[in-house]
């Protein structure tokens, strides 16, 4: 699913080419991706209004509309675009990566769309039908977003609790916009295991992963997705680390499956309950130091 970079770099797409145009139609015909709304709910209360800011907390986007009118929520779901038109026809495009497609496009696959009064338009374009568009979104619930999250902040939240640390990443509620690969990714550059408890980390553990979150995120944003991790490429059987040449690992942590190497992150203190060894192979967690003898 987009994590915070994709939705940033959709955000970034609608504040540089949809704010400040006139509104004169809405498509909000799926009643799937649009639901709880029926069919001209959303027209009727844009129709005539105008985006005047796009924002985002996390993997939240929502734009502001003109007149004190509804927020407007996107949602891109596991792999929507927004695709931007202008009124002499040039499209721009922002959001999930953009993969090759043998099939011809299809026009239900535009799930969502403004019409502008200059003959252009904003679609949330979504194959999957996963994205989900619906005024106010609910964003109180979430945690301080990734990307603003101060070092002091991050630390506190990084280290509340016994849970394990790619939990807590995962966890909206806590820090929002961190998704399962920049999650592997972060944990991979600051070299911590994914399954270490959070009550066990270090200052200078909080401090790397700190850095780590900042890198991940800044490098994911300028060359366009998270997919462009490091060590996303390395992340499947028989992968190599990309740093150091040992073997990659693979688990399930937090109820999401996981890599790490086996050596820059060998497993400290970790339990059972994080690292599933029926399921995974992978072997439960031992005080100390590295497990030299345990990188295969």
């Amino acid at each position: 699913m987009p994590e915070l970079p994709e939705v940033e770099t959709a955000r970034r797409l609608i504040a540089d080419e949809a704010l400040h145009r006139r509104i004169t139609d809405v498509d909000d015909s799926d009643t799937f991706v649009c639901r709880p709304h029926s069919p001209g709910e959303l027209r009727a209360a844009l129709t005539d209004r105008t985006l005047t800011a796009a924002r985002r907390r996390g993997k939240t986007m929502w734009c502001e509309t003109s007149e004190d009118g509804p927020d407007l929520g996107i949602h891109l779901g596991m792999g929507g675009r927004i695709v931007v038109t202008s009124g002499d026809g040039r499209a721009a495009e922002g959001g999930g990566p953009r993969r090759r497609d043998a099939q011809p496009h299809k026009a239900e696959w535009n799930r969502f769309t403004l019409s502008f009064a200059d003959g252009g338009n904003l679609v949330l374009f979504d194959k999957r039908r996963l994205g989900r568009v619906r005024l106010n979104p609910a964003i109180d619930a979430l945690g301080p977003d990734a990307a603003e999250v101060t070092p002091a902040e991050f630390r506190g939240l990084i280290t509340r609790g016994s849970v394990a640390v790619k939990a807590r990443l995962l966890d909206q509620s806590r820090i929002a916009g961190v998704g399962n690969l920049l999650a592997d990714e972060i944990l991979w550059q600051a070299r911590v295991h994914p399954a270490t408890r959070t009550d066990t980390l270090r200052p200078a553990d909080a401090d790397r992963l700190y850095r780590a979150l900042e890198s991940a995120l800044a490098s994911a944003i300028a060359r366009g997705g998270v997919h462009t991790g490091d060590v996303i490429a390395a992340r499947h059987p028989g992968g190599s680390c990309p740093r150091c040449g040992a073997e990659m690992r693979h688990g399930t942590v937090g109820g999401r499956s996981t890599w790490w190497c086996s050596r820059e992150q060998a497993p400290t203190t970790v339990r059972y309950k994080d690292l599933d060894p029926e399921r995974t192979g992978c072997l439960p967690a031992r005080g100390g130091g590295s497990l030299p003898d345990d990188e295969g």
